[in-house]
């Protein structure tokens, strides 16, 4: 009798950590359901995030982009065409995208997805003569043109 009571003495603080982590799985997981994807664009650290796409440091505010995936992960860009071309590949490889963020050209403004327009423009950070502006800008391509353009 004794031998069995040490046991169960001896498998408490295993089950009572078993039940701990749960605890704190649970938790979490509560935790995540209650935040939300961004619905705005996410700061970026100016000079010092890289691009997603090339690595180079999102510098230039007038070509910067941003796309917040739908598990929540935030990719910033360094030209609008290094955007436009991840775009691709994440659909490719079946990534739900949550929003699309371009900066405009000249403005300190971000642009959605259905607000942009893409005007020509020399140089671009990574040389994909794109960049952002309204959609309803004078000779201004939507989004559908400027991926076609990207990957001709």
């Amino acid at each position: 009798m004794k031998h069995a009571t040490r046991r169960g003495i001896a498998l408490f603080p295993v089950l009572a950590g078993l039940v701990l982590v749960a605890v704190v799985a649970v938790a979490a997981w509560f935790v995540l359901q209650g935040q939300s994807l961004p619905d705005e664009p996410v700061p970026v650290i100016w000079d010092r995030t890289p691009c997603a796409a090339c690595a180079m440091h999102v510098g230039e505010k007038g070509f910067a982009a941003e796309i917040v995936t739908a598990d929540g992960e935030v990719r910033y860009y360094d030209d609008p065409g290094c955007a436009l071309r991840d775009y691709l590949a994440l659909q490719e490889q079946g990534v739900p995208i949550h929003r699309v963020w371009f900066h405009h050209r000249t403005e300190d403004r971000w642009l959605s997805r259905d607000q942009v327009g893409f005007v020509e423009a020399d140089p671009t950070p990574m040389g994909y003569g794109l960049a952002a502006v309204d959609r309803d800008a004078p000779k201004a391509m939507d989004f559908t043109r400027a991926l076609q353009e990207v990957q001709e």
